[in-house]
């Protein structure tokens, strides 16, 4: 099987539910000040192995107890580097697509590893595509990504953000081994 077929099926698999599920009844009637949490908006992310090598022993305990918070104020996700909540934007959940979203929650899981572990998020006087905490959430992404029978081609599209221009998507790129177009 070529590589648009894993992913055409990895796709509907999202789609129809069987990769995780978004509580889409609790996502209508978001109240962007409040929290919630993680195992009530996404279920079924205990039972990934790309979770449970993050968390170990502790997954049940950390995503049950992980707060979401939503904002429609920046683009997509994030990890709040004072409490390590989840931050999201909720037109992203409604609107976004289903394999970017779920690339994004492993992305920031691993932010969320890293607050536990007491790592500074966005220390350090980095360029965000040189940054070590972005490389490895970056790194453990593209892993499962590529688990999951994606090509190179459509990792680059993943990565792909409007806060990089041309020469820092191919500068993480490089340093994440995925050759871009």
């Amino acid at each position: 099987m070529n590589a648009n077929w894993r992913e055409a099926s990895f796709t509907k698999a999202v789609r129809i539910g069987e990769v995780f599920r978004l509580n889409k009844v609790l996502l209508r009637f978001i109240n962007v000040a409040s929290a919630y949490f993680f195992t009530d908006l996404f279920r079924g992310f205990e039972r990934h192995e790309a979770v449970r090598r993050l968390f170990g022993d502790k997954t049940h305990a950390v995503l049950s107890g992980l707060k979401v918070q939503f904002s429609r104020i920046g683009g997509y996700m994030g990890v709040n580097p004072s409490t390590g909540h989840l931050i999201v934007n909720p037109d992203y959940l409604r609107n976004g697509d289903r394999v970017d979203i779920y690339l994004d929650v492993i992305h920031e899981l691993v932010h969320v590893r890293q607050w536990m572990d007491g790592k500074s998020l966005f220390g350090g006087g980095y360029r965000y595509v040189e940054r070590p905490t972005e490389v490895e959430a970056y790194r453990y992404t593209v892993e499962e990504a590529r688990r999951l029978g994606l090509s190179d081609e459509r990792i680059c599209r993943y990565l792909k953000t409007e806060w990089m221009n041309a020469d820092d998507l191919r500068q993480l790129a490089k340093t994440l081994e995925v050759e871009c177009p």
